[in-house]
């Protein structure tokens, strides 16, 4: 029991990057025009309708729950992507799911964007907010672009197939990785702008889906003497570019912190240090669709889009904690040597496959949860904050010392009493 209890509480933060945070400033730049002119003069005027006691971190968590609920409506109507598909013998998503999720979506969106108002508003702003933030934004990464998917379906003509989204999602998460990649060299978190159009564009399409249907996007753009493109296919095309806008800008921003030497001016070698991990999964989930002897993305995309999305949010998180701490990156993550076996099993006895690929997805799922649980509670106890309310951790120690105090505040009034007594 002993030995459960341990590793229930394990402590992934080291006592270096502990130290690591007490140093730590928040320093990001913003230039998306509908962020800057838009977003922040209505983010700033709805903050101050919340009371002061609303926990910021309770923001970040009640967002990120929004965006929960879309996967989860979506993953029980639609578990496999055929429902907007429009082939014989599938049942259509009920149209309230698409209201709410476009009210999800933008309320996660909101949520998202006033976190940090009410942190500064109230004083509590610091690493353990932006630390719980981003951890969780990981996670969203897979959920946006898995939600969107069952707009189109897995249709034959005006969608493209399961492998051909999985890519996108790949696309997604490299586009949060290498952002913060850039920070772990420059010390500056550039903010991009496909963030704020990615939710906005989701809202819109949910909306859209909801009032006209998903067959309004059964349909092609004619390209003239080009021929004709499935909608499906140009928001293909929109997603794969918004995400990837940004890494011109990030090859641009690391570029410049080491001539004008304002990064953390590290050797060509620990400034790529980070990539590893994550070149590492990359190649590994790539390959399984390709050699799966059962065409597992065919059969079971959702479970893969889960799967990829949860690892990479890990590898993320662990990302986020070193560039937060100024400490070295992991070059290996642990779990590698799971992924590579079961995908050796799944070749070696194909009726394994499937199954191998739910516990490999039950037990990333968990060990991410628990790695998250235990770097907040950590950060929580250094700091001494209470994760979801604006209160500071009282413990026993905390209780002495005010019961000391209260016994010191009452002997003065005791004295003259004793000395009146005397007289």
């Amino acid at each position: 029991m002993q030995r459960l209890w341990r590793l229930l509480h394990w402590r992934y933060l080291t006592r270096e990057q502990i130290n690591g945070f007490d140093n730590y400033k928040y320093s990001a730049i913003d230039t998306s025009p509908l962020s800057q002119y838009v977003m922040h003069p209505f983010w700033n005027w709805l903050v101050k309708f919340f009371p002061r006691w609303f926990a910021p971190n309770l923001m970040t968590f009640l967002g990120f729950l929004f965006s929960v609920m879309n996967l989860v409506l979506l993953s029980y109507y639609d578990w496999n992507f055929e429902a907007s598909s429009g082939e014989e013998g599938t049942t259509p998503i009920p149209k309230w799911v698409w209201l709410s999720a476009a009210i999800n979506i933008f309320l996660a969106y909101t949520l998202d964007g006033i976190d940090g108002k009410q942190a500064r508003r109230i004083g509590l702003s610091g690493p353990l907010g932006e630390l719980f933030d981003h951890g969780l934004d990981s996670y969203t990464a897979m959920i946006i672009p898995t939600c969107l998917y069952s707009i189109f379906g897995r249709s034959r003509v005006y969608s493209v197939r399961p492998m051909r989204m999985y890519y996108v999602c790949l696309t997604v998460y490299f586009n949060f990785f290498v952002s913060h990649w850039e920070k772990y060299n420059t010390g500056v978190l550039y903010l991009p702008w496909g963030y704020d159009v990615s939710m906005w564009g989701s809202t819109a399409m949910y909306l859209f889906t909801w009032w006209a249907g998903f067959e309004r996007w059964k349909f092609a753009l004619s390209l003239g003497p080009l021929g004709s493109l499935p909608l499906g296919n140009v928001m293909e095309a929109v997603l794969h570019i918004s995400a990837m806008a940004n890494l011109p800008l990030v090859v641009i921003n690391v570029y410049n912190s080491y001539v004008k030497r304002t990064g953390r001016m590290l050797s060509a070698w620990e400034a790529v240090r980070p990539m590893w991990p994550f070149v590492t999964y990359f190649v590994l989930l790539l390959l399984w669709p390709f050699l799966s002897p059962n065409d597992i993305m065919e059969r079971d995309p959702r479970a893969m889009f889960m799967l990829s999305g949860t690892i990479f949010s890990n590898v993320s998180c662990r990302l986020i904690v070193s560039q937060m701490s100024v400490t070295r990156c992991e070059a290996w993550h642990w779990q590698t040597p799971m992924f590579v076996m079961s995908l050796l099993m799944s070749l070696w006895l194909p009726i394994l496959e499937r199954p191998l690929l739910y516990i490999l997805l039950i037990v990333t799922t968990l060990t991410h949860w628990h790695y998250g649980a235990s770097v907040v509670n950590q950060m929580c106890e250094h700091f001494n904050r209470v994760c979801f309310t604006v209160h500071k951790r009282v413990t026993h120690l905390d209780v002495t010392q005010q019961q000391q105090q209260k016994t010191l505040q009452e002997q003065p009034e005791e004295q003259p009493r004793t000395a009146a007594k005397q007289d």
